[in-house]
């Protein structure tokens, strides 16, 4: 069984190859590209803290200086400005700074209704992902493209790159366990920007009752994912994502959110460490306590002792890497008590958990995800926008 890993390159090396390659250009910052598209119309926009195309310049500040007519604002998990806890009901409010409503698609009110869209003539949706099943923009995103299609608006996406484009990973989702965490027969890492998966929605009749939504996707420039661990965000997507290591980490050790075990929330290093109380006490040590974006996090209080991720490493798996969650499950002591019942919708099946309390080395578990990952890279090879990575 082919384990994929990649070796990180060495500075001079990534120096030498900024120097030659033209720097990624979003969506968003090619206002021209789209500006034909929302001028003399009522424009909605689903954004948040992301959405920038210059270091202190919002998509939304941007666009009114060029009079741009934004009625109303749509907010994601995190809210507009990104503060929310994970899980975090938002409410509706007005963006203080231009008076605009925002609406939140992250609460009670998780879609768009008529009445939200009665004076919104075109939809932006400008946001950055970070590439995996579970992370809940993409969820959002189908909504709002129910939305559009059910009421008849055109929806415009600014295009993002994948920091997690460099690989396609982990067990498909068997569609009996759909949630807002994993809504559609995807990998964990399905290797592919917002603007491919709104194509592939539309294409593969994803959306609620085989709608069609009116979708136009504004592509980037010098994107390539075929350079592992090559783009760099430079605003967290979420509270809890603060560095590109966390990112990285986030494929496999989000699914530790699904145990009793800590992976850093309520510290300095979320989605950078992971231990419990139980684990031996010679292990590095860290306490969750209440932070902005982790108000309650899991173990606050509780001294726990585990790993630091955060320290430099020479290589890193490119794909889901089990080691963690495994690891974590050979040290806890009472197996019963490892998982919660968020677990399989974070897997997206009851296969993976069943596999590990069997005892299933890594390389098996991966084996057994080969066949579902074949069958999803000819349905992705249709969508694609930019230049694929090597075949895995």
């Amino acid at each position: 069984m082919r384990i994929f890993v990649c070796i990180l390159l060495l500075t001079s090396c990534l120096t030498a190859f900024s120097q030659k390659t033209p720097p990624v250009v979003t969506g968003a910052q090619r206002t021209e590209a789209y500006m034909s598209f929302l001028e003399g119309r009522r424009v909605g926009m689903l954004v948040n803290q992301t959405s920038v195309i210059a270091p202190g310049m919002h998509l939304v500040d941007s666009l009114l200086k060029r009079r741009v007519n934004i009625v109303k604002i749509f907010s994601p998990e995190h809210g507009f400005r990104g503060q929310a806890d994970a899980g975090e009901k938002v409410n509706n409010s007005t963006d203080e700074k231009t008076g605009i409503p925002i609406i939140s698609l992250y609460g009670k009110h998780r879609k768009a209704d008529s009445t939200d869209l009665a004076d919104v003539d075109v939809l932006v949706f400008d946001v950055q992902d970070v590439g995996t099943r579970f992370y809940t923009y993409i969820s959002t995103l189908q909504e709002l493209m129910e939305s559009a299609a059910e009421n008849h608006k055109p929806l415009i996406v600014l295009d993002r790159p994948n920091p997690n484009g460099f690989a396609v990973s982990g067990p498909v989702l068997d569609t009996a366990f759909r949630s807002f965490v994993g809504m559609q027969p995807i990998p964990i890492m399905h290797g592919m920007t917002v603007g491919e998966y709104a194509k592939m929605l539309n294409g593969e009749g994803w959306l609620s009752n085989k709608a069609q939504c009116d979708l136009t996707v504004i592509t980037c420039q010098h994107y390539d994912r075929r350079l592992p661990f090559g783009y760099e965000i430079t605003i967290p997507p979420s509270p809890n994502l603060r560095t590109m290591n966390a990112i990285h980490l986030y494929p496999g050790l989000c699914l530790l959110e699904g145990t009793a075990v800590s992976m850093g929330r309520g510290t300095d290093k979320p989605f950078e460490v992971y231990g419990h109380p139980s684990f031996p006490k010679n292990l590095y040590s860290f306490t969750p306590r209440s932070t902005p974006g982790a108000k309650s996090p899991v173990l606050k209080g509780s001294v726990c002792y585990g790993y630091d991720l955060s320290v430099p490493r020479k290589a890193m798996v490119a794909g889901v890497d089990l080691q963690y969650l495994l690891n974590a499950y050979k040290l806890f002591p009472d197996k019963d008590k490892f998982f919660n019942a968020f677990f399989n919708k974070l897997a997206g099946n009851a296969e993976l958990q069943a596999q590990i309390k069997a005892g299933k080395s890594a390389s098996a578990i991966y084996k057994s995800w080969q066949p579902g990952l074949k069958a999803f890279r000819k349905i992705r090879k249709k969508y694609l926008l930019y230049p694929d990575i090597s075949k895995l």
